[in-house]
């Protein structure tokens, strides 16, 4: 499975009060830990569904459901990230780290994540993509043996509101590296990930908090599970609406954001990755911009869409040259959100860079580039 604890929180959540503590998740062998990292999860995704969807329309766990971790709506308390020693004491944002928006790029105000909102272009995004699905078939990597282990690494911060008492407040964390390995059947794994795990990280084996053994889907998919899935477009994104109805905050948006999922959470086979970018040429709204910045500071155009609802644009990142997938970001483009209005228009919301996408013989193996 991908699990992926780098999430935001749902516009104008509050840390929840039943969320445990980072220290009292320190136990043997990081099982309890996981348990309760899934729960978390799944009190969090239940926040957001209801903030963001219509009562009585989202499908209940189990049932076809997007799988939390894989979801950037899942987050550890504030004071998890405290107690690891994650969260930044000053806050950054692009301008003061010298990324390629520039000085004076700062739109949101504030102690948060921002950029200089890209010029959408409608009418740009079929060929775009099109190129892209070319290039990624010629960019393929290395089969994988059952015995091996897919290694992501990513760098990779969130920006969310953290309400104390009456008081509410825009944070940001600090940028961190996320490394994660996964057998190609999902029944190994393990992931090191500062202010979301301990320092020696947390096992992704075994079964879940009910002690069932995961079955993969669309949601939470093995490398296995991603070979089995149609390589024909229209009947990938046939089979991506099906399996997402009801969910998130509309069909359209949903389907676009379960393939900027797998495109950045796992490592599709080389047929199924220029599916993957043919079929969302097809999803009405996605658009191309101008100018995008992943979480390394690298410039890119992108492939995005708006989530009218929230008002924030989903960005897929890509090299202008190699046209590389780079990584993905989500931008407050449109109004305000969060308790109090406090995300404003240009707010880096999520923001990740792929740095290393391997297969390794070992688990936890760090590759030379991740080292």
């Amino acid at each position: 499975m991908n699990p992926d604890l780098s999430r935001p929180r749902p516009a104008g959540g509050e840390e929840h009060p039943l969320l445990l503590p980072f220290a009292e998740r320190e136990l043997p062998a990081g099982r309890h830990q996981f348990h309760k990292e899934r729960l978390m999860a799944q009190i969090h995704e239940d926040l957001r569904a209801a903030d963001v969807a219509t009562p009585g329309t989202a499908p209940a766990r189990g049932t076809g459901a997007r799988n939390p971790f894989l979801r950037r709506a899942v987050f550890v308390p504030a004071a998890a990230f405290a107690l690891a020693g994650v969260l930044a004491v000053g806050f950054l944002s692009y301008v003061d780290r010298g990324a390629a928006d520039g000085p004076g790029s700062t739109v949101a105000t504030g102690p948060a994540l921002t950029t200089r909102i890209g010029t959408a272009d409608p009418k740009g995004a079929p060929q775009l993509l099109d190129r892209i699905s070319l290039a990624s078939a010629s960019a393929s990597g290395p089969a994988v043996r059952a015995d091996q282990f897919i290694y992501i690494g990513s760098k990779t911060a969130n920006t969310y509101v953290k309400t104390e008492g009456d008081k509410s407040t825009l944070v940001s964390e600090q940028l961190h590296m996320r490394h994660q390995w996964n057998s190609p059947d999902g029944s190994k794994g393990w992931l090191i990930e500062p202010g979301n795990t301990g320092p020696e990280g947390v096992t992704l084996a075994g079964p879940d908090e009910k002690g069932n053994t995961p079955t993969p889907y669309l949601n939470a998919p093995t490398h296995n599970y991603l070979a089995t899935l149609p390589t024909d477009p229209d009947a990938l994104l046939r089979r991506i609406y099906q399996e997402t109805v009801g969910m998130g905050t509309g069909p359209d948006q949903e389907a676009f954001t379960t393939i900027g999922d797998l495109l950045r959470g796992s490592h599709p086979p080389a047929e199924l990755t220029v599916a993957l970018y043919r079929a969302a040429a097809k999803i009405p709204g996605v658009v191309t911009v101008d100018e995008a910045v992943d979480a390394a500071g690298r410039s890119g155009i992108a492939v995005a869409r708006l989530d009218e609802n929230s008002g924030r644009r989903e960005e897929w990142i890509f090299d202008r040259q190699s046209l590389a997938f780079l990584g993905e970001r989500s931008v407050q483009v449109q109004g305000e959100s969060g308790e109090q209005g406090l995300i404003k228009p240009g707010t880096v919301v999520y923001t990740t860079a792929i740095m290393t996408r391997t297969v390794v013989d070992r688990i936890k193996e760090l590759p030379p580039t991740a080292r």
